[in-house]
């Protein structure tokens, strides 16, 4: 903006350098534009520290709960609390509130319209000895959705805390749903592949990095029944952040790298299931539901389970397996979670059974060296239960 100042130094224009028509010509900048321009810089500066301040655990120790985070051209406060409820303290031990989802398969289905899975929740108490315990409430709750892709639905596979809310997905759909009061609320759709396929994601485990949600498939090829070759669609994951924005990353090299650190070559194959990143160790951790050293087909797949714990640094360069259980072969690892405040050393596990139409599952609970914490115990025996979460 020009500012114009009248000058009564002449009765004539003068004909001076910087003065027309009697006029003196000085230039202002109004002080209101000076702030909005040093405000817009403080702003600007701050939003470009942000991504290097926010690298903290994703799982902080309970009541670190409100994090600034950076994240698809937004600044926003990311829910850092877990588990969602504060332990609880009688003598010597420790008490925390657990929960687990069901994957009914076909029989989901309920009507034309309706697909159902449940909620079962308990409590998991850790004694003075080590040792845990865990007793089921008497009640579960129905979760419901008319949300299916080719009449399957609500077969949900794992449970995850993140951003301060719990997380299911659905193996057939690929549908990422919030767990809120008793029901499913669909958040994201996930597409099989790279994501440029109108089939929905085989999502099998999940686990929180960087402030991020990773949720995996199977990690092995697709197959015919027969163990012929269609597709690396499973060998893809996804990773999404709290806004909802997803990336499909192609991680076949990964899973074979932890097939080769496992022992195993083709065509022997791994099929995961279950999976958490550790930020205490800075290491994956992944146990796998089912190994082979001989190839894929359907029949013989029942009674394959593993008894293997998979662990590799970030990069996946160094990848080690040993056992950590005794082997049954129709009972392969589902779903696990580091015990909260355990310095990420007890893993708290699901095992599913399914053998020629019966189905069951057990929960235990041991240490990264293999030392049984909590022996087997069945959860049911008339519903396959496939993820887990402290809540």
């Amino acid at each position: 903006m020009e500012m114009y100042k009248f000058s009564r130094a002449s009765s004539l224009p003068s004909m001076k350098s910087g003065q027309e028509d009697g006029f003196v010509r000085t230039a202002r900048v109004p002080y209101r534009v000076l702030y909005a321009l040093l405000f817009t810089l403080i702003i600007v500066i701050i939003a470009l520290l942000l991504p290097s301040s926010v690298r903290r655990s994703p799982h902080p120790v309970f009541g670190q709960t409100n994090f600034l985070i950076h994240d698809d051209y937004q600044v926003f406060t990311y829910n850092s609390t877990y588990p969602l409820t504060t332990p609880t303290y009688a003598g010597d031990v420790k008490t925390f509130r657990i929960a687990v989802v069901a994957d009914q398969d076909t029989n989901s289905k309920v009507k034309d319209t309706m697909w159902v899975s449940w909620l079962k929740t308990g409590s998991l108490s850790l004694h003075r000895d080590g040792t845990l315990s865990v007793k089921w409430d008497s009640t579960m709750t129905k979760l419901e959705t008319r949300m299916a892709e080719k009449g399957r639905g609500a077969e949900l596979s794992d449970l995850c805390v993140f951003n301060g809310r719990l997380y299911t997905v659905g193996d057939r759909t690929g549908i990422v749903f919030e767990i809120l009061n008793g029901r499913l609320i669909p958040w994201v759709i996930l597409q099989d592949g790279d994501g440029h396929v109108d089939k929905g994601f085989k999502g099998e485990w999940m686990t929180v990095k960087d402030r991020r949600l990773y949720i995996g498939s199977i990690g092995k090829v697709w197959t015919s029944q027969a163990g012929v070759y269609l597709n690396d669609r499973p060998q893809y994951i996804k990773v999404i952040g709290p806004t909802g924005h997803v990336e499909h990353r192609p991680w076949a090299s990964v899973y074979n790298r932890m097939r080769a650190g496992a022992g195993i070559e083709e065509p022997g194959y791994i099929i995961h299931e279950s999976a958490s990143w550790s930020d205490v160790h800075q290491k994956w951790f992944f146990l796998p539901r089912r190994a082979s050293d001989k190839s894929y087909n359907d029949v013989d797949d029942e009674h394959r389970a593993t008894n293997i714990l998979i662990s590799a640094d970030e990069a996946f360069s160094d990848v080690q397996s040993s056992p950590v259980s005794l082997l049954n072969e129709y009972r392969g690892y589902s779903s696990f979670k580091f015990l909260p405040d355990s310095q990420d050393k007890i893993i708290v596990a699901i095992k599913s059974e399914e053998n020629q139409g019966k189905i069951a599952s057990y929960i235990s609970a041991f240490d990264l060296s293999g030392h049984t914490l909590l022996s087997e115990e069945k959860i049911a025996d008339d519903l396959k239960f496939e993820g887990i979460e402290f809540i």
